[in-house]
């Protein structure tokens, strides 16, 4: 494949004191057993920034993010959150560090409603006070979970169970968001749903970085993008260049 520029940093000033601080990683290797899934993976997530990362079944995409929570085995990486040291931190941790994170099949509670679902993505948080704001929040972004904040989380659609996990992964109130393959399963419709609240995410500047096999998606919703084969970084550069890169065009957008 052919290579890329890297497209530098973009979104917020590393400078602006109001600005999240970046997510780096650095040498990341994820290794089942005798199978090396991740192999000396580096990138950053600059304050602001939507990043995506895409490749076929089995590149590395799902264990790099498991691997930055804690969710993986990983070995001989540095994962840094503006000055905090995450490498060796466990995921519940992780998270009250602020990483938040929307896993591969959502994972909800299904016996519980919506808004105790919600609830529950506070725990991290030490009792602020504002946790009615963000639900608020969490309910502007997502209308159609006010409207169902009753009913159990089991019995919503996909897609809106879908909206639920990434509400309660923002019920932390994280500073970059991880999101695990949001589009599968769902319908062109709900997709549409799902990349309208990344790219609202996204003007409120909040860092993001997707994992998607769905690469138009990924293109939409983000300003970067890392093409993962076999366990490493095989491409990396801005969207609107990966566009027009003959290979990504054939493999990953069928052109």
């Amino acid at each position: 494949m052919s290579a890329a520029t890297s497209s530098g940093t973009t979104g917020s000033s590393p400078t602006d004191p109001t600005a999240p601080p970046p997510l780096r990683v650095e040498g990341l290797s994820v290794r089942y057993g005798g199978v090396v899934a991740v192999s000396g993976v580096s990138f950053g997530v600059e304050p602001g920034e939507s990043v995506g990362i895409i490749g076929a079944n089995g590149a590395g995409k799902t264990s790099t993010l498991k691997a930055i929570m804690g969710l993986a085995p990983r070995q001989a990486a540095a994962i840094r959150l503006g000055e905090v040291d995450l490498t060796r931190t466990k995921a519940r941790n992780v998270v009250r560090q602020g990483i938040g994170y929307v896993p591969e099949g959502r994972h909800i509670f299904g016996g519980l409603t919506v808004e105790r679902n919600l609830e529950l993505g506070a725990y991290s948080r030490k009792w602020q006070g504002d946790d009615d704001e963000s639900l608020r929040e969490v309910y502007r972004l997502f209308p159609v979970l006010h409207q169902m904040r009753e009913r159990l989380g089991g019995a919503l659609s996909g897609g809106q169970q879908q909206m639920l996990a990434i509400g309660r992964a923002l019920m932390s109130r994280p500073q970059v968001l991880l999101l695990d393959e949001p589009s599968m399963g769902l319908s062109p419709k709900l997709v549409g749903q799902v990349l309208d609240s990344l790219l609202t995410l996204r003007e409120r500047g909040l860092s993001v970085l997707l994992v998607e096999q769905n690469a138009w998606l990924t293109f939409e919703a983000t300003e970067r993008c890392l093409v993962m084969e076999n366990g490493e970084v095989a491409l990396e550069g801005p969207v609107d260049q990966l566009r027009h890169d003959p290979q990504v065009r054939k493999i990953y957008l069928g052109l």
